[in-house]
């Protein structure tokens, strides 16, 4: 498949960023049936717009069929809905929010962040494409719609009296194929001083990082500050303030507002994120096509490790049934020859199998009968919390590893 053009500005894109081959989708978990199947898999990799500096993918898989559907629920990580409840304290006392206000939350997912307003009385509205996961958020008591955000939505939604004082979109703006509307809808769902609050995995912690296994093709977009800008200014938003944040291996929250409000003065986080960004060089093509050459030595680490623990009777599982381990192993072909299972949390995965690779999936207490040499983290961004979770596997002697940045086993 060729390279398309810019999904924002419309110039061609010529300059590759990252390759990863061809995959199934990172979410699309496989049942015990599919597994006689054939696996449909599609390009994986990135390119970077000149023009804008937008990062994006170029092989297009449609939203419904990648989210009307989904696997992924917020709430069975602790240390995010822990990191959701701070911002909506935050938020309240920020933006003065209360029992006059409405908040919007687009991708709200399980209810796991409104439900913290809605505890304070604070008027709230999810829209979640995934009526499977809505379904869960209104069991809580989270007055949620099941659809696609963007322009039309919008007008809806105003339509009704429920224009947004804060409109709130975490890991959502690298998920939509058509960024023009989604942000056009983001501007056409504010009060006139309302603000947009959006988190996103940051570009140059990716870069930094190596964190090449957040490619996957439910993430259209990868994100910088430089780029976000653009798009938001074409649309008649204002980046107003910048905070980093560890989440996701290196996160932005941006603070936006229409251009026209003079309610909202600029935060020092803005300057200090565009200079950063400019000292790293995302205003130069070289600096994209550079980032491939630093993939190939984590995936020859990966091999190394699994290929010496075989050669040496060790058994390995792997914990965490996460989008970016499915790129990793995928790219690396790992499958159940070298790892014998997964284990999450998250009861709606069990039973099922990774795509592509095929691992089973279990319930966490599987480690503790098969008792494992090594448990392979693969979300690395929490696996502090895994550790701090799971310290029994020490008890036999088991220890964790992890792939990203480098081959790194931990105790």
């Amino acid at each position: 498949m060729t390279a398309h053009n810019c999904r924002f500005c419309g110039a061609p894109l010529k300059h590759r960023f990252v390759d990863l081959g061809s995959t199934p989708l990172a979410n699309a978990y496989l049942t015990e049936e599919q597994l006689k199947q054939p696996e449909p898999s599609y390009p994986l990799r990135a390119f970077v717009c000149s023009e804008c500096w937008l990062v994006q993918a170029d092989a297009f898989v449609p939203p419904e069929d990648i989210f009307s559907h989904y696997a992924y629920f917020s709430s069975y990580s602790d240390s995010w809905v822990e990191h959701a409840r701070q911002f909506t304290v935050m938020a309240r006392k920020r933006f003065g929010l209360g029992e006059e206000s409405q908040v919007i939350e687009v991708a709200s997912n399980d209810g796991y962040l409104l439900k913290h307003f809605v505890q304070a009385g604070v008027p709230v509205l999810g829209i979640e494409p995934a009526e499977n996961v809505a379904d869960v958020a209104r069991q809580i008591g989270v007055p949620t719609e099941a659809r696609f955000f963007g322009e039309e939505t919008a007008a809806n939604l105003v339509s009704r009296g429920l224009a947004a004082d804060i409109v709130i979109g975490n890991n959502v703006l690298a998920h939509v194929p058509d960024i023009n509307d989604f942000v056009g809808g983001l501007y056409g769902v504010l009060k006139p001083d309302g603000v947009v609050s959006v988190e996103f995995p940051h570009l140059l912690r990716l870069m930094e990082n190596i964190q090449f296994d957040t490619v996957y093709h439910e993430h259209f977009y990868y994100l910088s500050l430089l780029a976000v800008e653009k798009v938001f200014a074409a649309h008649g938003l204002t980046v107003f303030d910048v905070e980093e944040l560890p989440t996701h291996g290196g996160s932005l929250r941006v603070f936006a507002c229409r251009t026209t409000s003079a309610a909202h003065p600029t935060g020092a986080g803005v300057a200090k994120v565009r200079a950063d960004e400019a000292a790293a060089g995302f205003d130069q093509i070289e600096t994209y096509e550079a980032f491939q050459s630093r993939v190939a030595p984590i995936k020859d680490g990966l091999l190394a490790f699994l290929k010496e623990a075989k050669r040496d009777g060790k058994t390995v599982a792997a914990y965490g049934a996460a989008a970016k381990g499915n790129t990793l192993l995928n790219f690396c072909g790992v499958g159940t020859d070298l790892i014998d299972y997964v284990v999450d949390r998250n009861p709606h995965k069990q039973g099922h199998y990774l795509p592509g690779s095929k691992l089973p999936i279990y319930a966490p207490e599987k480690m503790d009968e098969t008792k494992p040499d090594y448990v392979l983290i693969l979300p690395w961004n929490i696996k502090n919390e895994v550790v701090a979770a799971n310290k029994r596997i020490g008890a036999w002697g088991g220890r964790f590893a992890v792939a990203v940045p480098e081959l790194t086993v931990i105790g």
